[in-house]
Order: C-alpha cells, then sequence, then structure tokens
C-alpha cells in the first residue's frame, strides 16, 4: 500500500457549533490518520496521510469518513490541486525560477494555466504530467503525487461542474460536442 498526502477542506453546517464537538466523532469514523485544522469560523480542513492502494481510495474514503462523522458538511476543495510555480517549485525541492525557465522554453507544450493573474494558477497534475513526460523530471516525481494531483483535478472539476445549471450542462455539453467534431 501507498502513502498518500492530501487536505479535504469542508464547509460546516452551523458556524456556530464549536468545532471541537467534531473531533471525537471524526477520529471514531475513520479520520484518525488525520490532522484536523480549525482555525477558520464554520470551516474544517483535514491533512490525511492515508494508506491505500490508490489514490482515489484513499481520497473517496476519506470524505466518505468525514461524511459519516458530520453528514452535513460540504466539501470545497481536494488539494493538493491549485498551485503557483512556487508551490510546484517546493514540491520538487528545486526554484521557481528553475520551473519558469522550463515553462518559458517550451510555452507551445506547457501547460496554460487556468488563472492567468499574480500569481498564475495550474492545476497540480498538468504540471506534473507536463514535467514527467516532456522533461524528464520522473527521478524528482513521486509516482503517487501524480496519481493523487490528476484524482484531485478530477474531483474539483466534477464537484464544480455539479453547480452547474442543469440546463446549461446540456447545452454545453452538445456545444463542446459540435466544436470537438
Amino acid at each position: 500500500m501507498l502513502e498518500y498526502d492530501f487536505i479535504l477542506n469542508f464547509n460546516l453546517p452551523d458556524t456556530q457549533v464549536n468545532v471541537c464537538n467534531y473531533l471525537e466523532t471524526l477520529a471514531t469514523e475513520g479520520c484518525d490518520d488525520a490532522l484536523i485544522g480549525i482555525g477558520k469560523k464554520g470551516r474544517i480542513a483535514l491533512n490525511f496521510i492515508r494508506k491505500s492502494p490508490s489514490a482515489t481510495e484513499a481520497v473517496y474514503s476519506a470524505i466518505r469518513d468525514v461524511k459519516r462523522a458530520i453528514p452535513q458538511a460540504v466539501l470545497t476543495e481536494v488539494s493538493p490541486d491549485f498551485v503557483s510555480l512556487t508551490d510546484v517549485a517546493k514540491l520538487l525541492g528545486c526554484t521557481r525560477q528553475n520551473i519558469r525557465n522550463l515553462m518559458s522554453k517550451d510555452e507551445l507544450k506547457s501547460p496554460k494555466p487556468i488563472y492567468g493573474g499574480t500569481p498564475s494558477i495550474w492545476h497540480l497534475s498538468d504540471i506534473l504530467n507536463w514535467l514527467y513526460e516532456e522533461k524528464n523530471y520522473r527521478n524528482r516525481i513521486e509516482p503517487n503525487l501524480l496519481e493523487l494531483s490528476k484524482v484531485n483535478k478530477d474531483f474539483n472539476i466534477a464537484r464544480e461542474w455539479e453547480t452547474v445549471d442543469s440546463e446549461q450542462k446540456q447545452k454545453m455539453i452538445d456545444f463542446f460536442s459540435q466544436i470537438s467534431a
């Protein structure tokens, strides 16, 4: 079994409830492998280090455990996913400038940010896959991080997709099928 290190962020159902009331329930429902952050009122973050046969099973089982403990909690983000170049550099043990130079030298093939502001933001899996496949960073990227980043990206996109109006969803599906043909 591999070890997966990830964070689940949730909004809590009642911002007036003391978050400490949930701590024992979280532990008994299987979240004893998580550090629990309760710094923001009405929110909770759980940093899991979970052993599992796959990243998918690690993330899904952790979400199920939290939802058993706090059924009304609303998942807001699975990370690592949204990253700046500084975040990527820290994960890989190199400088931000190193990553920036790699991307600048290969602008046509390098991943495009999902937010082009200051700082720009990418999906971690897009950058890691590009570095792994195109820049021969295989020895610097742990396979379980590569797998986890893809699971987290897919999960966050799917979670956001659920917030799109159903009529609008169908229009988008039809539109994308037309322009992809």
